[in-house]
């Protein structure tokens, strides 16, 4: 019996990652995509319920691949994915491939990862999938290692309210080191922000530079991981 896998990311529906993700899928059962119309990062774990969500029909170009747009969160998506669109409970929950990565703190941020939890919240295992560059063409680190992780982290048992979560590192195949499974999350400082404010008046404030990230892990560590170039491979609590 075919697998039936939902996929979802925060990027958007246009995202090369989640076409990369549609394209590899394919090869381990019936793919549907339910993808935000619109770029979602930062969403985490967030739900609409106060309005409507409109769902829409989307021409993804891939064979055998269905797909729609939704107005909502990463997490939306992945609930009228499976409560709307399919009708039952999918065989696997795939979010991404994230355009950056999903380590240390960026975790609780993340709506990749958010989209992942909201699947194993509803009793369908989940993974998120991340990568540190930007340039998918160019990504032949995920075309020769994510067949081989979906193939083993697709059955590989799962403790309750749990998802697995794999971050590329930003380096071709031929640089990568290998593949660190059971990757912690890095609970060290990872970002240098400061809030200022804004010339334009008195009451608004803007964040100096998201972008700037202490990269600097512990030993085992999801960050440590990518900074060495390997696939970092490890879990993610939902509830305790």
């Amino acid at each position: 019996m075919s697998r039936q896998i939902l996929i979802t990311n925060d990027d958007g529906i246009c995202a090369d990652g989640i076409r990369k993700l549609a394209e590899i899928a394919r090869g381990f059962g019936e793919v549907t995509v339910v993808a935000p119309d619109t770029q979602r990062s930062a969403a985490s774990h967030h739900c609409i319920f106060n309005r409507p969500l409109i769902l829409k029909e989307y021409e993804f170009g891939l064979d055998g691949v269905r797909a729609f747009t939704l107005d909502g969160t990463p997490a939306d998506c992945v609930r009228v994915g499976i409560f709307a669109v399919s009708g039952t409970k999918p065989d696997i929950v795939l979010s991404g491939i994230n355009h950056g990565y999903n380590i240390s703190s960026d975790i609780q941020y993340s709506g990749t990862v958010g989209a992942a939890l909201e699947a194993a919240f509803l009793g369908v295992r989940g993974i998120a999938v991340s990568y540190g560059g930007s340039d998918f063409r160019a990504a032949d680190i995920v075309d020769r290692y994510l067949p081989e992780l979906l193939e083993e982290y697709m059955e590989k048992p799962l403790p309750a309210n749990r998802i697995w979560n794999i971050n590329f590192p930003d380096c071709r195949a031929d640089e990568c080191r290998g593949i660190r499974r059971d990757a912690v999350m890095n609970t060290d400082h990872f970002y240098d922000d400061q809030y200022l404010k804004d010339p334009a008046g008195d009451k608004t404030w803007s964040v100096t530079n998201i972008a700037r990230r202490i990269w600097k892990g512990p030993e085992g560590s999801d960050l440590d991981a990518v900074i060495n170039r390997f696939i970092a491979v490890g879990t993610v609590t939902n509830l305790a």
